[in-house]
């Protein structure tokens, strides 16, 4: 169900522990992103990560070491701000908690990455349906078999989400996300989901499954879920990510990230 908070609102609420949960459908018209923190000695090889494979990895915004603040995306504390953090030890995923405040260290960096989440505003507000928010659901997000190109110690097969179109509208689905390459841009792949890897859409890796008409195509997105292949290839001793779906909603509007 779509939100009208604010984003400081609904930063404000998740803060509090009263917004748990996906944020698809929030705070429409806002960007949604994508969080990685890691320690800043293996900052320049992750930032290089990104620059090699923008559409899984879209980056929007760098904090300094130690500052849990991004304020080009507004007033927010990024050890509170989003409803629901990954965190991993070595490469293993050791659990999820809804506030890394005992955990955060002075060498830590913050990366916001662009979510798809934001482009689902342009596609809803040309009368394209989002199955995911049409059900209330988490996206569908799946483990491909794409290489990402790696940069030192990081590397994975990119993660993909799926949203379901008829041809038509698949096809002016892509011409919209086209204009959006700060927040994945246009689908990688549409259509057979084997010759990407994926053996059942029922069963996807994160998120929840949709439902499928007969006669739709499923188009897949490159996805922010990706990074955490990575952290996990790389097997640094600390790092921290969003739960799936559990984004960090900022104060800067989709359309300023649009390419006409």
């Amino acid at each position: 169900m779509t939100s009208t908070l604010s984003p400081g609102e609904l930063r404000r609420k998740i803060r509090a522990g009263e917004h748990i949960g996906n944020t698809s459908g929030s705070a429409p018209g806002y960007v949604q992103c994508n969080i990685v923190i890691l320690p800043a000695s293996h900052a320049h090889d992750f930032l290089r990560f990104c620059q090699l494979n923008p559409k899984p990895c879209p980056l929007i915004a760098v904090g300094d070491a130690g500052d849990p603040t991004l304020p080009a995306l507004g007033d927010l504390d990024i050890r509170t701000d989003v409803p629901a953090y990954r965190v991993f030890r070595d490469g293993e995923l050791t659990g999820e908690v809804p506030d890394i405040s005992a955990l955060w260290r002075d060498d830590l960096v913050t990366f916001a990455l662009g979510c798809s989440f934001s482009f689902e505003e342009a596609l809803l507000a040309d009368g394209l349906e989002v199955r995911n928010i049409s059900q209330g659901r988490n996206v569908p997000m799946y483990r491909s078999n794409l290489d990402c190109t790696a940069s030192g110690p990081f590397t994975a097969k990119m993660v993909v989400s799926m949203r379901p179109y008829c041809a038509a509208d698949a096809i002016r689905a892509i011409q919209i996300c086209s204009r959006f390459p700060a927040v994945h841009g246009a689908p990688v792949h549409l259509g057979e989901p084997a010759l990407i890897g994926i053996a059942d859409l029922s069963q996807p890796d994160y998120g929840e499954p949709v439902r499928i008409e007969d006669g739709e195509l499923p188009l897949f997105w490159a996805c922010g879920v990706t990074p955490q292949l990575a952290l996990q290839a790389a097997r640094l001793p600390l790092a921290i990510t969003h739960s799936p779906g559990c984004m960090l909603v900022t104060d800067l509007r989709n359309s300023q990230l649009a390419v006409l």
